[in-house]
């Protein structure tokens, strides 16, 4: 994991990379923005921008749920209530999600620059044919699959029932509890967790499972990140390794979720937001997540994961009395 993470000096084709995405992400929201219309008010202040960005940035690639957190700052900063403003209140709470779902574009810059190395094999390994960048290519798209085929069937039963505060406290209660468990299996079994499988040494039947276990995390509050480090454990992983590759594959997933919302519910969310707070966030998102994954790939090797247990309960139990 420390050889993926290089100095900014040998980072030049990733920089350039992540200026080209952010350009396509600046222009295909322009567009949409364009098609907005421009009658309609425009509600997210930059402060609310701001706080959305750091619960993005700092919580994205930690095995405590994004998605859960942004939900329930949504909450607390009142942007579900701002949906009563608008003529159709059906498309206002969906332009709420779709942001919550798009700011991550913030937190996928962020790897292109923490992962630089894996993202230069692959790029390697589509132009040069590279042997090693082709196969951690096609392992990522395997383990996105899952997430493509069941998100596209579930989406909207997901978004009805499992989109509010009470399911991602269940979620993240649960999954603290599993975390407790599960580190403390490791630790009366001395299992040491730096000794398991590189990413190098990974199999497609691997990748497959830790796709399929990902699937759990379209649960708000599950973790996309906690499924991933657990499934790539399980499976024969070092925890260098996994961690490693949950950022890669969230990468690759958060990718391809946020074009989709940005998309469907693009001319929704410009039609609410105004486009220079919408991109504060994603600017904040992108700061916070490096300094959030600097922090945790530190933490975790030396660590490991009790602490994110503990509190995954603590918040579970804090928003349970607070929206008692």
């Amino acid at each position: 994991m420390e050889n993926a993470i290089v100095s900014f000096a040998d980072r030049k084709q990733i920089i350039i990379l992540v200026l080209l995405v952010s350009c396509l992400i600046v222009i295909m929201i322009s567009r949409v923005n364009a098609a907005a219309q421009p009658s309609q008010s425009k509600q997210m202040t930059l402060i609310q921008a701001t706080v959305l960005g750091l619960v993005e940035g700092l919580t994205e690639y930690l095995p405590i749920s994004s998605t859960g957190h942004l939900l329930l700052a949504r909450d607390l900063l009142g942007l579900d209530s701002l949906t009563s403003d608008i003529n159709d209140t059906a498309s206002a709470m969906e332009a709420v999600n779709a942001y919550l779902v798009c700011i991550q574009f913030g937190a996928i810059l962020a790897i292109l620059v923490v992962c630089a190395h894996r993202f230069k094999l692959i790029l390697m390994g589509i132009f040069k044919g590279d042997a090693d960048g082709r196969r951690l290519l096609a392992h990522l798209i395997l383990a996105l699959l899952p997430a493509v085929v069941i998100g596209l069937i579930l989406e909207g039963v997901i978004k009805q029932f499992l989109f509010g505060i009470y399911p991602v406290i269940l979620a993240w209660f649960v999954g603290g509890v599993a975390i407790l468990v599960i580190a403390f299996i490791f630790k009366s079994k001395k299992i040491d967790l730096h000794q398991g499988k590189a990413i190098e040494d990974m199999t497609a039947k691997t990748a497959l499972l830790i796709g399929l276990v990902q699937c759990l995390a379209m649960w708000p509050g599950v973790s996309r990140s906690l499924a991933t480090i657990l499934g790539g454990l399980f499976l024969g992983l070092s925890m260098p390794a996994t961690v490693e590759f949950s950022f890669l594959l969230g990468a690759v997933t958060l990718s391809a979720a946020s074009v989709y919302d940005v998309l469907k519910h693009g001319q929704d969310m410009l039609a609410m937001f105004d486009f220079g707070s919408m991109m504060l966030g994603l600017v904040v998102a992108f700061v916070a997540a490096i300094l959030s994954v600097k922090w945790m790939i530190g933490y975790l090797n030396k660590y490991g994961l009790a602490l994110f247990g503990y509190y995954r309960i603590a918040i579970a139990v804090a928003a349970f009395w607070y929206f008692l």
